[in-house]
């Protein structure tokens, strides 16, 4: 049995990483922050989690009491682990952070994104990526995982396949992502409102979205160079899910796309290639650890459609996160993380 805390665990993410972990054989919550809530029983703010956490309260940020656990996820804004994480690496307790300070190698990079300098430069050589289904050795011998954002997860799981194999042009790649709107997070905002939200779409973030360096950054990887991305991300009047419709141009004999794609993800805990001919649905994956994923080629001419829909709370964040740690420690990979999805 491992201890974690949780740093920022009034927020989406830092229920959903609750949620998950109560059913995580190998871990028990030591610690969870918030300095708003500070002394409030975690099961009084979320009666969800009634039964599970009856003793546990929010608390300061102590770095000391941090430390004593074996791992420390970061379910923050950016900035927060940047301040934290080179203590606690110090130590000796593994870092896992949720919020984007550490996704993007390049210091430089992340401070044009995000306006403000990168606080803690010296630590991006040793972040890995947090992407298994890339990354999984590098992160079983990690002691600080980037957990890589909700877009980008599901953007680089539908373009990998294509790229690693060459099939398509790097230079001419599109993603039309949609987003329910938990992925603005929990504070209050008009926009997230149900009387703006609701029974309304739009796009956002069309001329530049911070997760676009990410996710160029995990393409370039697999095409070998850089590559061309136009991103452009919509709310949609749903709670959660991602839904990545990705277009790319064929630019080699395709052969066989579905046996590429199987063969790509066939070892993959949580990918799941759809049969020929589907179109998956956000619903088919809220509240479970999956990417469920379909490719078509329309009237069998240059242009590769991939579908790929992920919970954005759960495989594009606090899952994905548990997963990282169990890699890190040696557990199963789909501890704490086997249940289906919720439907209807």
């Amino acid at each position: 049995m491992i201890k974690v805390g949780i740093v920022g665990g009034t927020g989406y993410t830092g229920v959903e990483l609750l949620r998950l972990l109560a059913s995580h054989p190998h871990v028990e919550v030591e610690a969870i922050t918030s300095r708003s809530e500070a002394g409030l029983a975690v099961s009084e703010l979320y009666p969800n989690l009634r039964g599970h956490y009856d003793e546990l309260r929010f608390s300061e940020p102590d770095p000391a009491r941090l430390a004593r656990c074996d791992a420390v996820f970061f379910a923050t804004p950016h900035g927060v682990a940047h301040a934290l994480a080179g203590e606690l690496l110090e130590r000796g307790t593994r870092v896992i952070d949720l919020s984007a300070d550490f996704r993007i190698r390049d210091a430089g990079i992340w401070a044009d994104w995000y306006g403000q300098p990168h606080g803690a430069p010296e630590l991006l050589d040793e972040a890995i990526y947090g992407l298994p289904e890339v990354h999984r050795e590098k992160i079983r011998q990690s002691r600080l995982i980037a957990v890589p954002g909700c877009y980008p997860t599901a953007v680089q799981l539908g373009f990998l396949p294509l790229l690693e194999a060459g099939l398509i042009d790097p230079d001419r790649l599109i993603a039309d992502c949609k987003s329910g709107v938990t992925g603005a997070g929990r504070g209050a905002k008009v926009p997230s409102l149900l009387a703006e939200a609701s029974e309304s779409m739009k796009a956002y973030g069309a001329s530049g979205h911070r997760h676009l360096p990410e996710i160029r950054q995990g393409l370039a990887d697999a095409a070998g160079g850089e590559v061309g991305l136009t991103f452009v991300p919509h709310l949609t009047p749903m709670i959660r899910g991602i839904h990545a419709t990705l277009y790319g141009q064929l630019k080699a004999d395709a052969g066989d796309l579905q046996q590429l794609f199987e063969e790509r993800y066939r070892d993959e805990p949580f990918v799941d290639v759809m049969p020929v001919g589907s179109h998956p649905e956000t619903r088919s994956v809220k509240g479970a650890n999956l990417c469920r994923i379909a490719v078509h080629r329309p009237a069998n001419g240059d242009t590769v459609v991939v579908l790929a829909v992920i919970d954005n709370l759960v495989k594009g964040a606090s899952g994905q996160a548990i997963h990282n740690l169990n890699l890190m420690f040696g557990f199963n990979e789909t501890d704490g993380l086997a249940a289906p999805a919720i439907m209807p």
